[in-house]
Order: C-alpha cells, then sequence, then structure tokens
C-alpha cells in the first residue's frame, strides 16, 4: 500500500509541466508581493488525472479543491487527495475560507461506502478524511463521519484513518460516537489565536475548540491534532501562547502554515512569516513535547499528514 494515498509506476509517463506561477504581484488583501519561498511550481502527471478520474467518477468531493489549496498540483500528482464529507456548501462564514456558504443539501447516504472505495482502489495508507460544517444537522454530521470511518475499516482495514472534524457546536455526545467508529487520528483546527477569533472565526469558540481537543486527548487510542494560520495579525508570541494551552490539553500533533487570501472578499494576509520563524516554531513546539510538528509556509493541517507516524 502507498503512503498516504500515494501512486508509484515506473512505467508511468513523467509529470508534465504545465505552468509556472505568475510573476510576483501586488494582491489588493496581500502585503506586497509574494516572497520567493511562496512560489510554487506546478505539473501534472497520470497520477494527478487518476485522482482526478477517480474522485469524478465516485461523486466525491477534495478540499483540495474547495479551498483552493496552493499544494493541490503536488498532492493530486503525487497521488495524494483530502476528502470533504457532506457535500461543498458550509453552514459557517469564516473570514480565511474559500468553501462555499449557504444552505447544504441532504447528506449523500452512498459517500461513506464511496469514499472508502477510492481509498481501497488507491491503495490507502493513510487517508485524511474532513468536512463542511453542518450546523444545522442535529449531531453536525458525526453519524456520517462514524459511518465513513466504518466502510473505510470495512474496504481497506490496513489503512489509517485521520479525520479533521468541526466542533460540534460543543456536542460531546457527536463527539463521542465519531471516536467510538475508531479513527486513529482526530484533528480539530485551532486556526487562530484567541484575540482573533470574532473577525477570522465568527461562529467559533476558541475554548470551545480547546474542549473539544481535550476529550479527543482523553480517548485511549485515538491521537489529537490541530492546526493553525499565521500571518491573519497575530503575533508570535500568541502563537506560542496558544501551543502551550494545546499541549495542557493533550494535543499531540501541530501544524503550521502561512495564511493565504483565497479572494479579495476574504481576510487580508497581515504578514508574511519566513521559513526561519516556522523553523523556530516548529523547534519550541517539539520542545514543548508535541509528538510531531509539521511547520512552514506552505503547510496545510492535511499536508504529509502520514509523516507524524511514520517518523
Amino acid at each position: 500500500m502507498s503512503d498516504l494515498i500515494q501512486i508509484t509506476d515506473p512505467d508511468a509517463p513523467a509529470a508534465r509541466p504545465v505552468r509556472l506561477t505568475a510573476p510576483p504581484r501586488t494582491r489588493k488583501r496581500e502585503p506586497g508581493p509574494r516572497p520567493d519561498w511562496l512560489r510554487v511550481r506546478y505539473s501534472r502527471g497520470e497520477a494527478f488525472d487518476e485522482v482526478r478520474r477517480l474522485k469524478d467518477g465516485l461523486d466525491l468531493v477534495t478540499v483540495c479543491e474547495e479551498a483552493r489549496c496552493p499544494n493541490i498540483d503536488e498532492c493530486w500528482s503525487a497521488g495524494t487527495a483530502t476528502f470533504m464529507l457532506m457535500g461543498d456548501i458550509c453552514t459557517r462564514r469564516c473570514g480565511f475560507c474559500a468553501v462555499a456558504k449557504g444552505a447544504p443539501r441532504p447528506l449523500d447516504a452512498d459517500e461513506p461506502a464511496h469514499t472508502a472505495e477510492a481509498i481501497r482502489r488507491l491503495g490507502v495508507r493513510h487517508a485524511v478524511i474532513t468536512s463542511v460544517n453542518r450546523d444545522e444537522l442535529p449531531d453536525g454530521g458525526a453519524g456520517h463521519f462514524a459511518a465513513t470511518v466504518r466502510a473505510i475499516r470495512a474496504a481497506s482495514p490496513e489503512t489509517r484513518i485521520e479525520l479533521l472534524v468541526p466542533d460540534f457546536l460543543g456536542d460531546a455526545a457527536a463527539l463521542d460516537a465519531v471516536l467510538d467508529a475508531g479513527p486513529d487520528i482526530v484533528a480539530h483546527n485551532t486556526e487562530t489565536v484567541p484575540r482573533l477569533y470574532r473577525r477570522v472565526r465568527p461562529q467559533a469558540i476558541y475554548q470551545r475548540s480547546l474542549d473539544v481537543l481535550d476529550h479527543i486527548g482523553r480517548r485511549d487510542g485515538v491521537i489529537s491534532k490541530t492546526g493553525l494560520m499565521l500571518g491573519l495579525g497575530e503575533t508570535d508570541a500568541e502563537v506560542e501562547d496558544v501551543m502551550w494551552r494545546l499541549r495542557d490539553v493533550g494535543c499531540e500533533i501541530l501544524s503550521l502554515g502561512q495564511y493565504l487570501s483565497p479572494t479579495t472578499r476574504h481576510l487580508p494576509v497581515e504578514r508574511w512569516v519566513d521559513p526561519d520563524t516556522f523553523a523556530r516554531l516548529a523547534e519550541v513546539g517539539r520542545a514543548m513535547g508535541f509528538r510531531h510538528v509539521e511547520s512552514g509556509p506552505m503547510v496545510r493541517s492535511s499536508y504529509m499528514a502520514h509523516r507524524a507516524l511514520d517518523l
């Protein structure tokens, strides 16, 4: 099986270069031209096309597309994708997120089985599954997450399962339903520092997110994980403060990445965080006792997720 939906075929054609990023330019919501460390080389090969065909054929959604992830070419060309459950419309209006907002469609009862089938076909060793927020559902979609975990376990027993879940509005019973299904890692992103919550995550509560992570951390056999975006106006001291709080609630895996404004309608980037700062914060996190810290300008919460357990 592969390392996180990784497809390798020595006889496959080499990846074909598609384009380079446009020359740096000042964007309305960014503090000047993007620095060199944020330039991305795009290339697509057979693995990219296979992920797209499989996703489309099973009518699945990926966060890679919906959230406009800058790593999509790199990840899909390596056969890597993060599936997003419960549709492509979110009930929350976070200021950083490119996923569509509004009234979602009914849940697709076939989605758990289709997701499991995609994972089986791709030979996934470490699957990452996330979702939109579905606050209108009585359980926030917890039952759908649990059904997906069970379907993956049945179709691909050797696959490690990592979930990135919403806060379920603080409903511990809903979270327990997810944990009872037996995932290996359960993540809930803190996203930013408490001072910025009202602006960045207006329908979320910092303490509630910590409580979710605390609840996950108390469950035997499940590893807790979270992620933060840098560049929204926080200070490094505030980031370190949050890191200490995360360790206090038993969070074991942390990802840190640069926030990039998806469009001019989203929150502006307040600063470019240089690679040395990300490296320093990773060292600080390891000294605090995090099991693994994935930290860098292009890091996203599901990026190279398998490395936390493969190191």
